[in-house]
């Protein structure tokens, strides 16, 4: 970034698979005034998120049988799934507490916005990309179940920051954990990259150059604490969608013996 804590991501040829990267600058402190009305605030951006998911749905079915003729997503198409992602990210990140700064309305941040998404054009794997439905399945729970056990105690997290007026650090690693696998999931969804989603706990075994500087997130290295909280948001997710399943089965139940019996 332009303040120089944007650190050089692994190029392709100093890994096997470059995996998208979420780079997120932390805040200090936040203001409470802004924490509290977080997502009155972001009200506009979810309506414009609305309209580009619409977009966003019918360029990847495009992009889908693009890719499967040429191997790869054409430029303009990966471009404007790039774009979209990236501006899901920064409002998903406000939304989430894990920046202060107002979202722009763009596809293109300012370079010295604290949220950046790096994803790289690439050839594709034309019989990944036919059956890629069905290789996300795996990768769409996981996802799931990190993402509803976040917003299980969404409440938790939202006073916590707002009484302390900024996020604690492991609470603020589990959280970017939980959005950048996400953010990967959804870029492999829309073939923005082959590789498949990754680094839900962290970035341990990625070794860091002592002359490169990093963000908080590039490498994401969590604590112990970091990750027993992220092991809490799948229990929490698994719950929960165990939960609505069991009580929509009985639901489904009763109203199928009121009809046989016509009684309440």
């Amino acid at each position: 970034m332009a303040d120089g804590r944007w650190s050089p991501g692994r190029k392709e040829a100093d890994a096997d698979e470059f995996r998208p990267v979420l780079d997120i600058i932390e805040p200090g402190r936040q203001r409470r005034l802004t924490v509290l009305v977080r997502l009155l605030l972001l009200i506009p951006h979810f309506i414009v998120l609305f309209f580009l998911h619409i977009a966003a749905f019918f360029t990847v079915i495009a992009g889908w049988f693009a890719a499967l003729v040429l191997g790869r997503l054409p430029d303009p198409v990966f471009r404007f799934l790039a774009g979209f992602l990236g501006y899901d990210m920064r409002v998903s990140a406000s939304e989430m507490l894990l920046i202060d700064r107002y979202p722009p309305f763009a596809l293109t941040p300012p370079p010295d916005y604290p949220v950046q998404i790096d994803v790289r054009p690439t050839r594709l794997n034309r019989l990944a990309v036919l059956f890629r439905i069905f290789l996300m399945i795996p990768a769409a729970v996981v996802q799931s179940l990190a993402v509803y056990g976040w917003w299980a105690l969404s409440f938790v997290w939202w006073l916590i920051t707002l009484v302390l007026g900024r996020m604690p650090r492991p609470l603020f690693e589990a959280t970017a954990a939980t959005l950048r696998y996400r953010m990967r999931f959804s870029a492999y969804v829309m073939m923005l990259t082959p590789a498949y989603p990754k680094g839900l706990f962290g970035d341990d075994d990625l070794p860091v150059p002592r002359e490169h500087p990093r963000s908080a997130t590039r490498p994401l290295v969590m604590s112990s604490a970091a990750k027993w909280l992220v092991v809490l948001f799948l229990v929490l997710g698994l719950a929960g969608h165990v939960t609505t399943s069991v009580t929509t089965t009985t639901t489904s139940d009763n109203d199928d013996t009121v009809r046989v019996s016509g009684r309440p």
